[in-house]
This record gives structure tokens, C-alpha cells and sequence, in this order.
């Protein structure tokens, strides 16, 4: 359902539905300089992410990941949370969230203040071994990669989604930093496409799911089913569902309220009239 005025109705809608559980995407992110996957009709706007049965079977995967890592990574690392997070932060404080679930892998929100977070796709700052129980910093991994790989550190590209970067050169002679116990395939703390949600997350947001009165959607085109899922569960429960969103989602027909509107400024100003205007959803 299409509004002229998104502060009054995501105002309303959590007036009406006040404890909500929020799903992000990388819509809410753009704003912190962190770029995202897709258009405004859902299409990729670069080619996919790196995929995750490519990343453990291929070598030259995995140093086109970690080459180009070595220039995009800085940009996520730096990155700052923006007026969305803050206000959903806020939003919690006030006790409207019930839960945070979030697709992205910056931890943003966390930085913003947000406590009850689900990062549903894991965390970019962290690296796991695929082969033993070791894990440390993304940042441990970058600093390890430039010193194997001095001439890359001087090489520059358009910043990708996952940490990455559009860099095209060959990466055949990149040294990749394995595991420094077992010499295994070092891999960031996330799931990459392809691979599955750990299930403990999915039930756990499930969980808060049944628990809410509605769910917000806020910078995602649901495309991606791990996403997708909380909108169909929501259907089946009967629950209401509303779309912060530039552009088209996948769950547009499931929606009881549509706003395609700058996500910060309809955050911020929806803010603003709970504070101002508690009932402002009489009138």
C-alpha cells in the first residue's frame, strides 16, 4: 500500500504494531559509503558474490578473493554507522524492537548501539578456519596478506558489497594466508552465497518473529531467500508487514505498507513524531 507521507505512516504502523521485528539489508548501509548488491528493479548491478563451494574447491578463487580484499576491506573496516542505524537503535531503546535481524555483515548496528541483533549472514571482521578451531580479525588476515603481497597494497578499484573490491588483474602469484596452526583454508565469518544459515539463527529470529505484533523490513529487495523466508512465516502468522525500501522487493504482494523513500530521512522523521505526537495515528 503506496503513502505520500512515510514519516506519518511507518509512525502509524508501529503505533499500531509495537513490538516489531526489523530485517535489514544492504540498503541501510549505502549511506556509510559500504555499496549495494542490486538495483532499484532487484537486478545485480555487478556480477555475484563470490560463491561458497567456488571459494573451498578453487585456489585462484580464493586469491582473487583475498587480493581484491586487500582494497576493499579498509572501506567496510572505516565504515560508520549513518542516521538509519542510529535511529534504529533508538527505536529499540524505546522499546519498539524486539529484534534486530540483519542481512548485512558490517556490524553497523552493534557500532549504532543496537543490542538485540541476529547477524543472520555472520560478521565480515571476523576470519574461521575451515579445517580447525582457530579464528582471529579480519584485520589480522589483511595486515598478513599485504606483507605476503606488497605490490597489490598499491593497487585501487571500485568497492564491492562483501569487503572485496572490482579489481581485475592477475592474481596468479598471490600468496593466500592460510590457517597459521593447521595451514587450512582461511575463510571470513560469513556465509557466503551458496552456503546455508546456521539453523540456531533462523530459529531464533523465527522465535522473535512469533513473538512480534509486525515485521519492518528496512533496505532489502528480499531477493535472497534467507530474507525472503521471515516475509512468507509472517504471511502464514498473520502478521503485518511493512517495506522501507527504494525499488521493488520480492515480497511487494505480501506488503500491508509499501514506502519507497530515502531510508535515513524516513527513519529520523518517524523518530521525531513518536516523540512529538504519540497519537498521532487517531487523527
Amino acid at each position: 500500500m503506496p503513502t505520500t507521507d512515510p514519516h506519518i505512516a511507518l509512525t502509524n504502523f508501529i503505533h499500531r504494531h509495537p513490538r516489531l521485528l526489523v530485517l535489514t539489508g544492504a540498503g541501510i548501509s549505502t549511506d556509510s559509503g559500504i555499496p549495494d548488491y542490486r538495483d532499484s528493479n532487484g537486478e545485480w548491478k555487478r556480477k555475484q558474490p563470490v560463491q561458497h563451494p567456488d571459494f573451498m574447491r578453487c585456489e585462484h578463487t580464493r586469491k582473487r578473493y583475498w587480493g581484491r580484499s586487500l582494497v576493499g576491506w579498509p572501506v567496510m573496516r572505516d565504515a560508520r554507522p549513518n542516521p538509519a542505524h542510529d535511529a534504529l537503535a533508538q527505536l529499540e531503546q524505546l522499546g519498539h524492537v524486539d529484534l534486530l535481524v540483519t542481512q548485512n555483515v558490517d556490524g553497523l548496528h552493534q557500532r549504532a548501539g543496537s543490542q538485540k541483533v541476529i547477524d543472520l549472514h555472520g560478521r565480515s571482521d571476523r576470519v574461521i578456519c575451515m579445517s580447525c578451531d582457530f579464528s582471529c580479525s579480519r584485520d589480522e588476515v589483511h595486515h598478513r596478506s599485504a606483507d605476503l603481497n606488497p605490490t597489490f597494497t598499491s593497487f585501487s578499484a571500485e568497492t564491492a558489497p562483501d569487503g572485496d573490491a572490482d579489481l581485475e588483474v592477475d592474481f596468479s602469484d598471490f600468496r593466500i594466508p592460510d590457517c597459521p596452526h593447521c595451514g587450512g583454508i582461511l575463510k571470513p565469518d560469513v556465509v557466503f552465497f551458496g552456503d546455508n544459515v546456521p539453523k540456531q539463527r533462523v530459529t531464533d529470529a523465527l522465535d522473535a518473529l512469533q513473538r512480534a505484533d509486525g515485521l519492518l523490513v528496512i533496505g532489502s529487495s528480499l531477493m535472497v531467500y534467507s530474507g525472503f523466508r521471515f516475509c512468507r512465516r509472517a504471511q502464514e502468522w498473520n502478521k503485518p508487514i511493512a517495506s522501507l525500501t527504494l525499488g521493488r522487493t520480492r515480497a511487494d504482494e505480501l506488503l500491508s505498507l509499501k514506502i519507497s523513500h530515502p531510508i535515513g530521512p524516513a527513519l529520523s522523521g518517524t523518530l521525531q513524531l513518536l516523540a512529538t505526537d504519540p497519537i498521532l495515528h487517531n487523527r
